[in-house]
């Protein structure tokens, strides 16, 4: 009986003995399974936090970036709209105020004298007659023509003076003399209208355009107010000259006043007005003012010389004639 109770007692620590490793092998595996399972369930939701919080981030930076193009668009877009005003360009005085008075009394005297002196040149036309009965008459037409006269004598009178006197016009006066560079200029311009030329000729303050404008304008006045004279007061000229005086008078007066009319219409209106560099209007006459481009374009001498005589930068640059010599010192 002892034997065999020893004999349970033994198997039953045997088995003992052999329960705790199976237990302690199966809570391990239990244990790793588990803590497997949970590294895995923790891992996915950190990776899919993870995700959920970079595609937030990224979709506010695309919203950041597409405000932020949106925004220059819109300044780019204002900005073409309304574009800034280009800066003004510096102008340069080229006539004074008095040298643009004598011409204001010149254009408006000479044109007085052309609406009144060419009906009665071709008084025959009904155009002509039609003209006097609007004035009211031929007598009231002279009285008008003559009206312009007394301007076109007082200018030119008063233009002598300007010329003496004057420091402008005394520079003016030696710029417009002609001189063996016009003549030069004009051949030059010759071969650059027929294409063998490739450059324009360069010239100073005046062009051998304007000098011929000046001169022409001033021989005809001197014929104009001398015939215009002795017709005006004929009982005294006949007095002291003979008939064919008064007839070479008339002639002259009538043929040079139809010669100024389309000099002043075709020639200098289209030069100084008409031309496409200057249409519809050249305002020099009014403000006596030309911008820097007409300068290195029409007077490239001119502008050189007094670039090199005022190197600062202006907007308004005031140009008289002490600031450039006679145009024949090239």
């Amino acid at each position: 009986m002892n034997e065999q109770r020893n004999d349970g007692q033994n198997g039953s620590g045997i088995e003992t003995g052999l329960r705790d490793p199976l237990r302690e092998e199966l809570e391990s595996e239990i244990r790793h399974a588990i803590e497997a399972e949970l590294r895995e369930e923790l891992s996915q939701d950190v990776r899919e936090r993870i995700v959920a919080r970079l595609q937030a981030e990224l979709a506010e930076e695309i919203q950041a970036r597409i405000a932020r193009v949106k925004a220059e668009l819109e300044v780019e877009i204002l900005a073409r709209a309304t574009p800034t005003p280009a800066a003004a360009p510096r102008m340069f005085l080229r006539f004074r105020w008095n040298f643009r008075a004598q011409h204001w009394i010149l254009l408006t005297s000479c044109l007085i004298l052309i609406i009144t002196g060419l009906p009665m040149k071709f008084h025959e036309t009904r155009l002509s007659q039609l003209f006097f009965d609007l004035v009211g008459g031929v007598q009231v037409s002279t009285l008008i023509h003559r009206v312009g006269a007394v301007g076109l004598i007082f200018v030119g009178a008063y233009h002598l003076i300007y010329l003496v006197t004057f420091r402008e016009g005394r520079k003016n006066f030696l710029a417009l003399l002609p001189c063996p560079q016009d003549v030069l200029d004009f051949f030059h311009m010759l071969r650059y209208f027929l294409g063998r030329s490739e450059e324009r000729p360069r010239f100073g303050r005046f062009s051998y355009v304007e000098k011929f404008d000046y001169w022409a304008v001033y021989w005809g006045m001197v014929v104009m107010i001398g015939s215009g004279l002795m017709l005006w007061f004929l009982e005294t000229s006949l007095q002291y000259l003979p008939k064919f005086a008064a007839d070479i008078a008339r002639e002259a007066h009538s043929d040079e006043g139809l010669l100024a009319t389309l000099a002043i219409i075709f020639w200098h209106f289209y030069n100084v007005h008409l031309n496409p560099e200057h249409f519809p209007m050249n305002r020099a006459f009014l403000t006596g003012m030309i911008s820097e481009e007409e300068m290195r374009h029409h007077h490239p001498l001119e502008y050189e010389a007094l670039m090199a005589a005022r190197p600062a930068v202006k907007e308004v640059i005031v140009l008289s004639p002490k600031d450039s010599g006679p145009d024949c010192q090239r």
